[in-house]
């Protein structure tokens, strides 16, 4: 049996000149006991500023985010990405804070490991050598765990501990009750 193409998953749509088209982001997605943390992380800070919590499947660190990419560059894509190299390292999330511009509420790291901006740096890199666009923004390690929250004053928060072992390739898909999220590919760290 044959997996179903991009278009028959629901990860395509149709783009302005009729292109199939794919808002795409590489990310850093937790194992299951990482994200029932951070769930528990998202529940606590709900209580304090209010809010609309994300779903727990849906909890994750972006990496880079390119956004609407044609899917005929899927196979670039990746391929630039393979070259990518970094050691495995553990994420401390132990920051809470609030984005008041936006109204975002998330969960981060007071220090941020080496491994980590290294995997970043050569991930930027790799995507902008390949000519596709990214983020010239600094990249700020955080998980979104509450929108349109009241924020306030941070409370101290139980660090989440992520050991980081890969990252993943992402497609996003809005639908009526939400933003749902497909991984399409893991690169292994060291």
């Amino acid at each position: 049996m044959t997996e179903p193409s991009l278009t028959e998953a629901g990860l395509t749509e149709s783009g302005p000149a009729g292109s199939d088209t794919l808002r795409l982001f590489f990310a850093l997605w937790p194992d299951d006991a990482t994200r029932d943390a951070l769930d528990r992380a998202g529940k606590w800070l709900h209580q304090h500023w209010g809010g609309r919590r994300m779903r727990a499947e849906t909890l994750h660190i972006t990496l880079a985010f390119l956004g609407s990419t044609p899917a005929e560059q899927l196979d670039a894509l990746t391929a630039c990405v393979d070259a990518v190299q970094s050691d495995a390292f553990e994420l401390v999330l132990d920051q809470g804070g609030y984005w008041r511009h936006n109204r975002i509420g998330w969960l981060g790291a007071s220090q941020t490991p080496p491994q980590h901006l290294e995997l970043v740096g050569a991930l930027n890199a790799a995507l902008q050598g390949a000519r596709f666009a990214v983020d010239a923004r600094p990249h700020v390690p955080h998980v979104t765990l509450l929108r349109n929250s009241a924020g306030g004053e941070v409370p101290e928060c139980t660090p989440v501990h992520w050991l980081i072992r890969d990252f993943v390739l992402v497609a996003s898909r809005r639908e009526a009750d939400g933003m749902h999220y497909d991984v399409i590919r893991r690169w292994p760290l060291a």
